[in-house]
């Protein structure tokens, strides 16, 4: 109503200046009237300024919306490429038929907080493949640590390396990331020189663009179905979306979700 009030002020304000109109060749406004119409507006404002808020608040709703509707349709546009695993391997059944993708960070506490709940319901279901979205957003050690993890692949001790960091509960460092991968068995040095490798640093570069694309800007962040969960989970929660998924696949008459 207020938002209308002001619109009605204006309205009147207007009709008020109307021969200013009249001639399609000459300025709306005088520098008076467009200054006295700079007062009202300002006037207003002052006078009720909840209505910048509910403004910020439309226009927050509106972008929601936005990058919601863009989510949706990157998730149908990207899906081979955000359920593919050709780069890295999968944890749980790899010929599973329902996928969980999980966007992570070697430094997010939230991220070892769910792990365990992940991998309950991985080994519980047997039908669930995990697609792992190495997303190194905390800082350089979180990129040292992702590179490495996906280096190791190389070595074939990409799921090794990869629990190994996640179960470190303290910060991780440079140091503490290559003594983890060299009691894991890793050759330290060809660890190194493989980050440097450009296959490696695409894939972090092009699951960077992947997530920008999904709106996800956080750790963790899961993908089933045609949902984009944010944070952590427990394994009630993640049940409860694969059952959503699942009857959703159905009703499609979809083998794979």
């Amino acid at each position: 109503m207020r938002l209308l009030a002001f619109a009605a002020a204006l309205a009147v304000s207007c009709a008020t200046l109307g021969p200013a109109f009249a001639e399609a060749d000459k300025p709306p406004l005088t520098a008076d009237q467009e200054k006295r119409v700079r007062e009202m507006i300002k006037e207003y404002i002052l006078a009720n300024p909840e209505i910048i808020l509910e403004a910020v608040q439309t226009l927050r709703r509106r972008q929601e919306e936005a990058q919601q509707k863009s989510a949706l349709e990157a998730l149908k546009t990207k899906r081979a490429e955000l359920q593919g695993a050709k780069d890295l391997p999968v944890a749980g059944n790899p010929n599973g038929t329902i996928t969980i993708v999980e966007f992570f960070d070697y430094r997010c506490g939230y991220c070892k907080a769910a792990k365990p709940a992940i991998d309950e319901v991985v080994k519980g279901d047997g039908k669930v493949r995990l697609v792992m979205k190495e997303f190194p957003i905390l800082g350089p050690a979180s990129r040292v640590a992702s590179l490495a993890a996906v280096a190791a692949h190389k070595q074939g001790k990409y799921l090794a390396f990869h629990n190994a960091l996640m179960a470190y509960p303290n910060n991780l460092t440079d140091d503490v990331i290559f003594t983890l991968a060299r009691q894991i068995g890793l050759d330290v040095a060809k660890l190194k020189e493989d980050m440097k490798a450009p296959d490696v640093l695409d894939l972090i570069a092009r699951t960077n663009k992947l997530a920008q694309e999904l709106g996800i800007n956080g750790t963790p962040a899961f993908v089933i179905g045609d949902q984009i969960i944010p944070g952590a989970v427990s394994a009630d929660e993640l049940k409860a979306k694969i059952a959503e998924a699942r009857k959703v696949c159905g009703e499609r008459k979809e083998a794979l979700c």
